[in-house]
């Protein structure tokens, strides 16, 4: 039976031309604050179908990408067959997050934020309390599923290491030392991949 229009996801996405004014970059940027006022802007940001946007690069689909950290020591995980995105399957990851949607847009927060707070609660438990900030951003034009998303980081500081996985897809999660992650790099999906050698292979986070 085909999907009733109330029934299709629609996701947060900005043109991707916006993206290539306000400054294109392959790989992390740290300057957060010149893209994230132009990309969370109601005049560039908009909701559109996930199956037309998901296979189009003229829109980068905006995902929060949320990496816990606790007493030097990274979450990571392994992507099963169950997750949603087959172009990740068994891949490993250190972020967690997802499509900010229109499911977002009654909360008390900014969509975006409630999207980031949805996400987190759908795959995982904190079972600790934390502290987050906003790092940077990801763009990866180099692979297909890079084209269309652009990811912003956020990294949650933990007061223990205490992070439960809820979804089933989520296989063989844990903390390691990000030195041990970053020998094991090809075995992660890009994101991850630049992430760990941005933030800890140079040393600018501890």
């Amino acid at each position: 039976m085909p999907q009733t229009e109330t029934a299709i996801e629609h996701v947060l996405v900005i043109p991707t031309s916006v993206f290539h004014e306000v400054g294109c970059f392959q790989g992390f940027s740290d300057d957060i604050h010149r893209y994230l006022n132009v990309i969370v802007d109601p005049a560039c940001a908009s909701y559109r179908p996930r199956r037309e946007v998901e296979n189009n690069p003229s829109f980068k689909q905006l995902i929060p990408y949320c990496i816990f950290q606790c007493e030097g020591r990274i979450f990571g995980y392994r992507r099963g067959t169950d997750q949603g995105e087959v172009r990740l399957h068994a891949k490993r990851s250190i972020g967690v997050g997802g499509h900010v949607s229109t499911l977002d847009l009654d909360g008390e927060q900014t969509p975006y934020l409630e999207g980031m707070k949805r996400e987190i609660e759908e795959e995982v438990e904190l079972q600790t309390g934390w502290t987050e900030s906003c790092i940077g951003l990801i763009n990866d034009d180099e692979t297909e599923v890079g084209k269309v998303h652009l990811g912003i980081v956020h990294l949650f500081n933990l007061d223990k290491p205490k992070v439960a996985p809820r979804e089933k897809s989520m296989i063989d999660a844990g903390f390691a030392a990000p030195d041990e992650l970053v020998r094991e790099l090809d075995e992660f999906e890009t994101w991850s991949q630049i992430c760990l050698k941005h933030l800890y292979a140079s040393g600018t986070t501890g």
